[in-house]
């Protein structure tokens, strides 16, 4: 299903993440996978057919949406529970707490910045007791949720987990043509870090996928239940051939 690039990626996910591979192999892997897709010629090139209506338009339209911290996430290609290829297009000034959330994820993740420039920085858990000198270390006191999908929809349930205390481990930034992976377990946060619009091809991948992620804020209560609104396919082709648009201008 699919047109010539559809198929070649597909074939490229699968001859080098499927199978057992352990965490740090898969992670290297997946790594190597969205650096080739990403190049700007090739992702343009799979872009632009699948705005075209070639793949799943339908299927990819009800698991893309507007993501609350700030980005459009278009799914490109889902082979179900092993590989998620999506296109992450990050908006200057949109989504005010998404700077604001660290979060890790269900699998293992990859991704390469295509155009623009992502900055990142990187979180562990601290086990000092709330209320204690933050600027003595640079730690951040937080309210801690695990985020899971509610039942019947395809929403974001977050449970309250409690207070928390994190140390920032890493700075980072990513310039066009670069990329990383990181564990599923990894806590950080990302936003764009220039004025104009930043895209990344964002690979998740793996069968063993966690039943919740943990998500931080220090911005405050969040609400228990975030509709995730997905696209319509209308929607969906045309956000996709405006990417294309703008991959072309780059």
């Amino acid at each position: 299903m699919g047109g010539r690039q559809v198929l070649a990626a597909r074939q490229l996910l699968t001859e080098t993440l499927d199978g057992e591979l352990p965490e740090h192999e898969r992670m290297a892997a997946a790594r190597s996978v969205v650096a080739e897709l990403g190049s700007p010629d090739r992702l343009l090139e799979l872009i632009a057919e699948l705005a075209s209506g070639e793949g799943d338009p339908h299927g990819c339209a009800r698991l893309s949406y507007r993501h609350v911290l700030g980005f459009d996430k278009l799914l490109l290609i889902d082979d179900g529970p092993r590989h998620m290829l999506r296109a992450h297009l990050w908006h200057p000034g949109r989504g005010a707490i998404g700077k604001e959330d660290i979060h890790n994820h269900r699998s293992p993740l990859a991704s390469s910045v295509v155009r623009g420039r992502l900055a990142m920085e990187l979180y562990a858990p601290r086990g000092d007791v709330r209320g204690a000198d933050t600027t003595i270390d640079g730690g951040i006191e937080a309210d801690r949720y695990q985020e899971s999908l509610a039942d019947g929809s395809a929403d974001w349930l977050l449970e309250p987990a409690g207070p928390a205390r994190l140390r920032l481990t890493q700075v980072a930034e990513y310039a066009a043509g670069s990329s990383y992976a990181l564990p599923a377990h990894t806590l950080h946060r990302a936003w764009c870090d220039t004025a104009e619009p930043t895209v990344t091809l964002f690979l998740e991948t793996g069968n063993e996928r966690r039943r919740h992620t943990d998500v931080f804020t220090a911005a405050g209560p969040h609400p228990g239940t975030v509709p995730k609104v997905p696209l319509d396919v209308d929607d969906y082709l045309g956000e996709l051939d405006a990417l294309a648009e703008l991959l072309r201008s780059s």
